[in-house]
């Protein structure tokens, strides 16, 4: 699932390129999940947009939008594997062998795709600076981007003596804080050297100011490579925990330090053990071997499936469907994005790109 550190890349895009174009051709296509989910259609979409000028794109968590010259704005969420593809976006030209204003040249196509229909698209009607005062944002907790400066050490201790969970579920629950997913809620651990399934509770003052870095120092990162992982730091959890050693062998990081993996809250965490000491009660230990091997009809292993979030079962669902189609048509394409004519510019722009 895109996580805070794509998002923000997409956002950057869409700043780039969509801001200030006007909608000229939108096309939608019904969708009774993607749309239907959130209380509004294809249609009702596809006539809001047509003829909008996009003023504007923001983002909390995993959830970003674009601010039209007036309500409502577009507000989506990727779920497991969408995306917003944008033309030529991460590498294009002015070109300036064609006058300026040639009609091809004032247009850009953008796709809301998501084959698995995870991803949700809605309409917001307000003013464009109350987006995050209305459903879906205002039930999610502070961006750790854009809202830094309310997810101090102050927030956060306030924050993690409140609940007796584990640390690594309580980042993951947006309702706490915005945009940590899986991955990063692995790097931030890591850094901070807190073990996923000691009790948010139990954390001491040194922890509780390890973490808040942690949660900043990888955010900030991320972000800063627009997303790129091949731009990652090397020692970073992240670059090492992709079951790159041989089969059979468990995944070390370059220090010779092995990594692990167990099941928290539902989703399986990355885990340093010579790092990450328990130092405080812990949730009850469930690793992967064990939940595979209980049998079927074991209490344990219904409980740990009751744990997955509504998602995940949608998308394992879908997923063992026999002779779907690898890719499904863009879910909301919008092209022809025109805008005034600008004096032609020489030489190349070129954007990060993420190789997958």
């Amino acid at each position: 699932m895109p996580e805070l550190a794509e998002i923000h890349r997409i956002v950057h895009f869409i700043r780039e390129h969509l801001v200030g174009k006007t909608l000229s051709k939108v096309q939608a296509q019904h969708d009774d999940i993607i749309f239907g989910k959130v209380g509004t259609s294809a249609a009702e979409f596809q006539k809001a947009m047509q003829g909008k000028k996009i003023v504007g794109a923001g983002q909390q968590g995993k959830y970003f939008w674009m601010t039209m010259s007036s309500p409502p704005h577009a507000v989506m969420h990727f779920g497991m594997a969408g995306w917003l593809k944008i033309k030529d976006a991460d590498t294009y030209y002015y070109r300036t062998d064609k006058p300026a204003d040639q009609d091809d040249e004032s247009k850009t196509e953008a796709a809301f795709v998501d084959a698995r229909r995870l991803g949700r698209v809605r309409l917001v009607d307000c003013p464009a600076d109350e987006i995050r005062d209305h459903t879906p944002l205002k039930e999610n907790g502070p961006d750790p981007v854009t809202d830094k400066d309310t997810v101090d050490e102050a927030w956060l201790t306030e924050k993690l003596g409140k609940k007796k969970v584990p640390i690594k579920a309580l980042l993951l629950d947006q309702a706490n804080i915005s945009g940590i997913g899986n991955w990063m809620g692995d790097e931030i651990l890591y850094h901070a050297k807190i073990h996923p399934e000691q009790y948010s509770n139990t954390l001491n003052a040194d922890q509780i100011k390890d973490l808040h870095s942690a949660i900043h120092y990888v955010c900030s990162t991320s972000i800063g490579v627009l997303a790129d992982s091949e731009k990652f730091p090397e020692h970073w959890l992240f670059k090492h925990r992709w079951g790159k050693g041989k089969k059979n062998q468990p995944a070390v990081l370059p220090n010779g330090d092995k990594i692990t993996f167990l099941t928290v809250g539902g989703r399986t965490s990355a885990v340093v053990p010579a790092v990450q000491k328990k130092t405080g009660p812990v949730a009850k230990d469930i690793d992967e071997d064990v939940t595979k091997s209980a049998p079927a009809n074991s209490k344990r292993k219904r409980v740990v499936l009751k744990e997955e979030s509504e998602s995940e079962a949608e998308e394992a669902t879908q997923t063992s469907k026999r002779g779907a189609p690898k890719q499904k048509s863009p879910t909301v394409k919008s092209e022809y994005f025109e805008e005034k004519a600008k004096p032609a510019v020489v030489g190349r722009r070129r954007s990060t790109r993420t190789s997958k």
